[in-house]
């Protein structure tokens, strides 16, 4: 009976152990956005967002899982982990490949999408209850970081609560040196920038879900090798 490829058999090891790097940097990277105050500064404006985030969690840490089995399995010639690795795997490439093509289809709508929520949001930015104003005082970080002001229709969004909001602060009031045309625009009274803060988030997140559909697309390559090679090491353990 035939036995089992020495070259398969560290092959499959050494791509999986790759595997669960990849996952363990997803992973990685993923909980540092969730506490990254930077990044959070853009995600609390949608704070729906923070479920893409979530997700990405998740799979890092099942990629971690797989690439555990994938090791073990392996390594110990264990069947039922090369096919539970198998089975997963297939499932990730399913649900990734998927993912990706709606990514594709939907991006045009991104645009779209967001202005809903940020129109929904003008209505907090000109709020006068108590719980509007957590939004308020972080939105008003975001605008001074991204050189920005309002959501939609620039600091008319903030309505009244301009004056009230504004009134002993520089946020959303251009710096020294940025009272450029470009940047800024004279309102009530004052030089503030002009740039809504919606277009920064739709290019931020234009930007990033290219990004993401890349490595979606990229990792899909390295998953079919990986199918490939789990069922083959299968067989061949199966004929020994």
């Amino acid at each position: 009976m035939a036995g089992v490829s020495s070259c398969m058999k560290y092959s499959m090891f050494i791509f999986n152990f790759l595997f669960w790097v990849c996952g363990s940097i997803i992973l990685g990277v993923s909980i540092w956005i969730r506490v990254s105050k930077d990044v959070q500064q853009k995600l609390e404006i949608d704070s729906s967002l923070f479920a893409g985030v979530d997700l990405l969690i998740a799979v890092g840490s099942i990629i971690m899982v797989l690439g555990f089995l994938g090791c073990c399995g392996a390594i110990k010639e264990s069947q039922c982990m090369l096919l539970l690795f198998f089975i997963g795997l297939l499932l990730i490439l399913i649900l990734q490949v998927t993912a990706g093509i709606l990514g594709a289809v939907y991006r045009s709508q991104i645009e779209t999408s967001v202005n809903k929520t940020l129109l929904e949001n003008v209505n907090i930015l000109q709020s006068s209850a108590e719980e509007s104003k957590v939004f308020q005082e972080k939105f008003q970080k975001f605008e001074t970081m991204n050189k920005c002001c309002g959501l939609l229709n620039g600091p008319a969004d903030w309505g009244k609560n301009f004056h009230t909001v504004f009134g002993n602060s520089k946020v959303c009031t251009c710096e020294l040196g940025d009272e450029s045309a470009d940047l800024c625009s004279f309102f009530q009274g004052r030089y503030v920038y002009k740039r809504p803060c919606g277009g920064v988030v739709i290019e931020y997140l234009k930007d990033h879900l290219l990004i993401i559909m890349g490595i979606a697309f990229g990792l899909a390559v390295i998953e079919i090798l990986g199918l490939g090679f789990s069922m083959s090491l299968y067989c061949q353990i199966q004929k020994k």
